[in-house]
Formats: C-alpha cells, sequence, structure tokens
C-alpha cells in the first residue's frame, strides 16, 4: 500500500519488528553490558529500568504520534511551523553522525564473524595475531576501509528497497532469528562453570551508590545515554516509523511494546555476557573493547576448540544483524527527509539514488573513526587530541578529544539528543498540549495515562534533560 510514494507498513507485526530492530542494536549488545560493568551492576540497571519509565516510553509515543500527525519524518517540526524548523535539523543531523561511526563498529562485527567462521574450518582468521587481534585490527586501515563499505552497503541496499520491501521485509525475518540465537548462547553460558557470579553482577541488589551523589550523577548520565541510544529517542526514528503508520494503529501499545522488548534484549545481553565474563576470567568494566578483546578471548582461548569457534562464529553474526537493523533505521530517517522534500516540491524521488548518495557521504564521514585506531595513537589519521597537541590525562585533555568516534558521540549522545528531548518535551508540554493526547486517541481509544503524560512533559522530563545534559557536557568537556 502506498501513499503519496512515501509508503507504509503492510501490518503491525512488520512495524513492530522494524521498530524493534532499530532499538536492538550496538547498543544493546556492546553497550549495555560494558556500561553496566563500568556503572556499578545492579544499581544501573534501577536507573536505566525508571528512566526508561519515565522518560523513555513518554518519548516514544510522543515521537510516534508526531510522525503520523504530520505525515513526514524528521521534517515533521517544520511541518508544525517554521519557527521549530531547527528542532528537525537536529533531528536529521543526529543520526547521520551517529551511522558515520556506528557503520565502523558495524564493520568490525562482521570482520570478527568472519574470522570465527573461517576458524571452523581450520583457517586462522585473525591473522596470527589470536586474542590480540582487536589491537591488530585497529591500525589495519585498509581492512577497516573495506568493512565500513560493506556495512555502509548492505544497510544501503535493503533501504533501497523502500519501506516494505527493503526494512520490513528484512526485520520480520531477522528479528525472530536474532532471538533463538540469542537464547542458545544464553543457556551454552549458563552452564559455564562461575556463571553465576555474573547473575549476582547483574541482579544482587546493591543501592549503596545513591548515598553519593556524585556516583549517582554520573550513572544517571551514563544510563540516560544508553536509554536515548538504545530506544533511538531524539534521532528522527521513531518519528519517521510514526510517520508510516496508518491511523488504525495503536500508537500507545506500540510505545509500550518496544521499549519493553528492547529492554528485555538488553538486559539478556547482559545475561549473555556477563556470565560469559565471570565464567572466562574478564573484568566485567572492561570499557568499549569488551565486545571484541574481551569476548574474543572468552570464545577463542577460554572455550578453545570448535565450540568456541561456533559460539565466537554466531555471538558476532548476532551483533552484526543487530547492527544492520539500527543502521537502517538511521539511514532510512535521512533518506526520508530528502523523500518527503521531494515530494513536496512535486518532484518524484529516487530512493536508490538517494540512498546511494547518501551511503557516500557517511562513508566519507565515517573514515576519521575507522582510521584514528580509536585513540590509541599513531594510527594513519590522527585522533583529535594527537591534532590539538594534548597528551593523554594532560592539561585541557577531555573526553571529546579522546578519538573520533567519541567526538561525534559528544555531539550526538553527548548534547544534541538530550538537547533534542528537552525541546521537544517542552514544545508537546506547553505550546501544543493537546497533539499527543489528539493523535493516541484516533480510532477511539482512550489516551491512557493522560495525566502523567501531561505532568512528564511539562516538568519530569524537561527536569531529568537538563540534569543529563548538564552532566554529559561536564563529562565529555571535563568541567
Amino acid at each position: 500500500m502506498q501513499e503519496n510514494n512515501r509508503g507504509q507498513w503492510s501490518s503491525s507485526f512488520g512495524f513492530l519488528m522494524a521498530s524493534i530492530g532499530s532499538a536492538i542494536g550496538l547498543g544493546n549488545l556492546w553497550g549495555f553490558p560494558y556500561k553496566m560493568g563500568s556503572s556499578g551492576g545492579f544499581a544501573f540497571l534501577v536507573i536505566y529500568l525508571v528512566l526508561v519509565l519515565l522518560v523513555g516510553i513518554p518519548l516514544m509515543t510522543a515521537e510516534f504520534a508526531l510522525g503520523r500527525k504530520t505525515g513526514t519524518g524528521a521534517g515533521a517540526y517544520a511541518k508544525l511551523s517554521k519557527k521549530y524548523r531547527p528542532i528537525g535539523w537536529m533531528a536529521n543531523f543526529v543520526p547521520f553522525v551517529i551511522l558515520s561511526f556506528y557503520a565502523v563498529l558495524a564493520g568490525m562485527t562482521l570482520r570478527y564473524c568472519l574470522g570465527f567462521l573461517v576458524q571452523i574450518v581450520g583457517i586462522d582468521g585473525f591473522s596470527g595475531q589470536g586474542s590480540g587481534f582487536f589491537g591488530y585490527l585497529l591500525y589495519d586501515s585498509s581492512s577497516m576501509v573495506i568493512f565500513l563499505a560493506l556495512a555502509l552497503i548492505i544497510t544501503m541496499v535493503i533501504v533501497m528497497g523502500g519501506v516494505q520491501g527493503g526494512i520490513e521485509k528484512f526485520s520480520k525475518t531477522v528479528m525472530p532469528a536474532l532471538g533463538v540465537i540469542l537464547i542458545v548462547i544464553i543457556i551454552f553460558v549458563a552452564t559455564q562453570d562461575g556463571a553465576v557470579e555474573g547473575y549476582k553482577f547483574m541482579f544482587k541488589p546493591d543501592l549503596s551508590l545513591f548515598s553519593d551523589p556524585e556516583s549517582f550523577f554520573g550513572v544517571l548520565k551514563v544510563a540516560a545515554g544508553q536509554m536515548f541510544f538504545s530506544l533511538s529517542l531524539a534521532m528522527g526514528i521513531n518519528i519517521t516509523f510514526g510517520s508510516y503508520l496508518t491511523k488504525d494503529r495503536d500508537i500507545q501499545k506500540n510505545a509500550l511494546i518496544v521499549p519493553f522488548s528492547d529492554t528485555l534484549f538488553a538486559v539478556l545481553a547482559g545475561m549473555m555476557i556477563m556470565p560469559a565474563c565471570a565464567a572466562f576470567g574478564v573484568d566485567f568494566g572492561a570499557g568499549p573493547g569488551l565486545l571484541f578483546a574481551s569476548m574474543q578471548n572468552v570464545f577463542l582461548d577460554g572455550m578453545g576448540g570448535l565450540i568456541g569457534n561456533v559460539m565466537g562464529f554466531l555471538f558476532y553474526f548476532l551483533v552484526f544483524i543487530a547492527a544492520i537493523t539500527s543502521a537502517i533505521a538511521l539511514l532510512e530517517v535521512c533518506a526520508s527527509s530528502i523523500v518527503d522534500r521531494q515530494i513536496e516540491k512535486g518532484k518524484n524521488p529516487n530512493r536508490k539514488k538517494i540512498s546511494l548518495i547518501l551511503a557516500v557521504c557517511l562513508f566519507v564521514v565515517g573514515l576519521p573513526a575507522a582510521l584514528d585506531a580509536l585513540g590509541s595513537g599513531g594510527a594513519l589519521l590522527k585522533a583529535p587530541f594527537e591534532l590539538l597537541g594534548l597528551e593523554i590525562g594532560g592539561p585541557g585533555y577531555a573526553m571529546w578529544n579522546d578519538c573520533w568516534l567519541d567526538f561525534y558521540d559528544m555531539l550526538t549522545e553527548g548534547v544534541l539528543m538530550p538537547l533534542g528531548a528537552l525541546l521537544m518535551s517542552l514544545l508537546l508540554g506547553w505550546k501544543l498540549p493537546n497533539l499527543v493526547k489528539e493523535e493516541c486517541e484516533e480510532g477511539g481509544r482512550p489516551f491512557k495515562f493522560a495525566g502523567y503524560f501531561k505532568i512528564a512533559f511539562r516538568i519530569v522530563i524537561p527536569v531529568i534533560m537538563l540534569i543529563v545534559l548538564y552532566t554529559q557536557i561536564q563529562a565529555f568537556f571535563n568541567i
């Protein structure tokens, strides 16, 4: 079914699989476990769940409603009023920048996946580096560029297929498969000696962190950033996907199912990775390298042999496909914005050409993140701190200049995403207080929790976003 050449979801299941797929990605399988590991375990989980309830669900509901109300993607703000156009600019800029470095990480997971695949048939898949492959890969410029390109090509081809023939079809096929692979790995890891310590770390109540304000706000910042990234908030995805919804779809129900499914997947990812770390002596707080260096260690050296290679392949295949489901959502935001503008001008948009041009631009912007060895120093391309003549940890050094990925992350997750959520909540809470309610009540459905949503958009979300924005700026700029 087509509407104004834009496309629509063919079914609620297709929409849910695409929306859940956009949320489930590296944020769950990479970010959530290592951030939990470095931020207090159970306490992080509690703060994250509270933020999802108080902030995540209302924001997702609003973004779905805004997209369907206006029938457009990130340009929805301009349709409401030209004076709100800058919020839409942010909603377009954020997914583009995120995808530029996200594709670098997706490409790295594909390289690990192929490495374990050839290991199964007895071929060395890690260039003779063994468990030291992560450090080697970062400086292997040709491989980093090639796999960045492959990740973008796969993403581009799917988006070229359109809403139903590309995004929905792909998501409906791979999302159930992801669930099966995840459960298989969780069951296998649970049988390993020492795995129980990983479950204790995640679920044993320890709220001592709440007695220290500095520690609490530090974890709040990390949990909020993770929630935004994981639920695809304030980056135009939910608005764009909402714009493809027909009026008979229940926005409120979907805005509950997607965060619940995403959070469940994130917790299950933790139940896969944390027990594996405990069983094979890997530090819970190993940092961003947890997904690559640490988990490769688990499969290559910890488990070893054929079973280690098979489980390693399944794990990185799971991570790569999850990364692609998010990548196609990010690219769709950018593509749909151009499609919408061309339709408004009376033109017949060429989705394939638009997707190709965007992929080329993303490749160029992503090159710095692929070539600076994630700030390890001495790479083909200098990291920001090297260009500025700074020493790691020295005067003037801050998180944003650690590497190009962190610089891009500072722009998006650090500043523009919480700022965008703040502006949207103020807009919907004070300027257009009935927009979400009216759209959610289409089809005669009552708008449940209307009282809380009113308070949330006027007070709760703005206050939390101001706190998060302040702590993010403080962390990234070392203030």
